[in-house]
């Protein structure tokens, strides 16, 4: 975005892209950032992937508008921007569907994702549709089409209309590459047209950060994460005062009277941080936080599980999600499992593992199921880490195949449940505020390291492996290599979750 304009004055002006002006409401400093210092953004993986399926489903809705092939893609990569306004203004004289539309107006420019030919009292006007890969309309959304729907009638655009359209969650594909359901809109005409007075004074308020030749100084906050995860979240930290015992440790909602002590004092640390102010559960962090001795009511944790007789049965799942689903049958962002693995411990002691990965490229889903009903008897508890994520995944696997759903739905009245058996009777001061399994784990069984792992250590990991794995192009050997990876990775979970229970329990295992 290298262009520049002359203002009132005479003197140069940045064209700021609309990326830009919603970087600008979610903090100045990112926007100053982005403009100066673009060198210094660390995107991360789920951002990077974001951008991937923004992508995809970019793709997907220009079929969806666009059937019979009939309208244009403008590529403002070739040419450059100039050739694309040109053209974009070429094409509104037309009656055809136009993709990536450019507009260039008072300072900022943007490009529409679907321009769509309709007749109003008898004249042409266009019909504009934003496409996110989100399953509803977000506040930032709402920015979003005001800003298009004000640079389109800055340059004279006969604009009927302004929608957004997301992913309908709900929608199951029905195999073919038929998307024609995938996309749901919503009219934004009402709220973003009388909107144009507040885009100008964004505008305006931008390119004023733009102008300063230091950075906005801008603590890091909610704002880091939200609408947006912003890649300059490490810089801005990095130059902050080293915080040793942070208060987002703390765990659950902070009271009222917590947050107005905070903005009163500036308070950043634990220590600083008054006792009343806190829950029972806060007051226990914040104590070995500072003690540095563990909480550990053993005796506690042991009763709550003496009710659960052996054999027993650790599980734990690995899942892949898809923007667009590829496979019939399943919703987009479903929580597909592929892998499993099942320790179980019978009343002799001894310990067992089953698995189960599928990297073949189809659907893992009936497979998963039948194995796992399989793998997990007929009586005896089930210990999950975490059980809401587990159940829900059998709950849609019961739903998706009925011949089943007796027999899965009978795990979910097993399941039991770690973590809140962890996070009401232990705490070490390691966990920085966490009960996740990779928190405690390395607290209470040291000689457990998810980091001593090759190649997959956490959730996301498995599933970019997944993705690796299913892809024609990935050499067999690879693949071998990643499905070793993550039978790996899936079976210290469950056997972590056997070390805790141990623990937990007061039990001495056999192995």
């Amino acid at each position: 975005m290298g262009k520049f304009l002359q203002n009132k004055r005479g003197s140069a002006l940045r064209v700021l892209s609309k990326s830009k002006l919603l970087a600008f409401r979610q903090c100045p400093k990112r926007l100053w950032l982005e403009v100066h210092r673009p060198d210094l953004r660390e995107d991360s993986s789920a951002t990077l992937a974001s951008f991937m399926v923004g992508h995809q489903v970019g793709d997907i809705a220009r079929h969806v508008y666009d059937p019979k092939g009939k309208g244009t893609l403008i590529d403002f990569q070739v040419g450059g921007f100039d050739a694309a306004f040109t053209r974009t203004q070429a094409l509104l004289q037309t009656n055809q569907p136009i993709f990536e539309a450019g507009f260039r107006a008072e300072g900022a420019l943007a490009f529409a994702d679907v321009m769509l030919p309709i007749k109003q009292a008898g004249k042409r006007a266009w019909r504009m549709v934003e496409v996110k890969s989100s399953t509803s309309v977000k506040d930032y959304h709402r920015d979003d089409a005001a800003v298009q729907a004000f640079l389109a009638h800055s340059c004279g655009v006969p604009l009927a209309g302004i929608a957004l359209a997301h992913i309908d969650s709900s929608w199951v594909y029905p195999g073919g590459g038929d998307y024609s359901g995938l996309l749901v809109e919503n009219d934004l005409t009402d709220e973003a047209f009388p909107r144009e007075a507040e885009v100008r004074g964004w505008i305006e308020e931008a390119h004023e950060i733009v102008a300063k030749k230091k950075e906005p100084r801008v603590l890091t906050g909610e704002q880091c994460s939200a609408p947006y995860e912003c890649g300059f979240f490490a810089y801005c930290q990095s130059n902050e005062p080293l915080v040793e015992q942070p208060l987002h440790w703390l765990p659950g909602a902070q009271s009222k009277a917590l947050k107005a002590h905070i903005e009163a004092h500036g308070s950043s640390e634990l220590r600083d941080v008054p006792d009343e102010l806190l829950n029972e559960k806060q007051r226990r962090v914040k104590k070995v936080t500072l003690t540095g001795k563990v909480h550990f009511d053993q005796v506690s944790a042991a009763r709550d599980l003496a009710q659960h007789k052996l054999p027993a049965y650790f599980m734990d799942f690995e899942t892949i999600q898809f923007a667009v689903p590829i496979w019939k049958g399943t919703r987009p962002y479903q929580q597909i499992p592929f892998q499993f693995s099942v320790h179980r411990l019978a009343r002799t002691g001894k310990l067992e593992q089953q698995a189960f990965l599928d990297l073949s490229g189809g659907d893992p889903s009936r497979a998963f199921a039948e194995a796992l009903v399989g793998a997990c008897g007929e009586r005896g508890p089930i210990f999950v880490y975490n059980a809401g994520f587990e159940m829900a995944r059998i709950r849609d696997l019961a739903q998706r195949f009925p011949r089943l759903a007796k027999a899965l739905l009978a795990l979910n009245e097993r399941v039991v449940d770690l973590l809140p058996v962890a996070r009401e009777h232990y705490y070490h001061p390691s966990q920085q505020g966490s009960w996740s399994i990779k928190a405690v784990l390395p607290a209470l069984c040291p000689d457990l390291n998810y980091g001593d792992l090759d190649g997959v250590q956490d959730g996301s990991m498995a599933m970019e492996a997944f993705l690796e794995a299913i892809s024609p192009q990935t050499a067999a050997a690879r693949k071998a290599e990643i499905e070793q990876q993550l039978l790996d990775y899936c079976a210290l979970d469950t056997y972590a979750m056997v070390r805790l229970w141990a623990a937990f329990s007061r039990t001495t295992l056999k192995v």
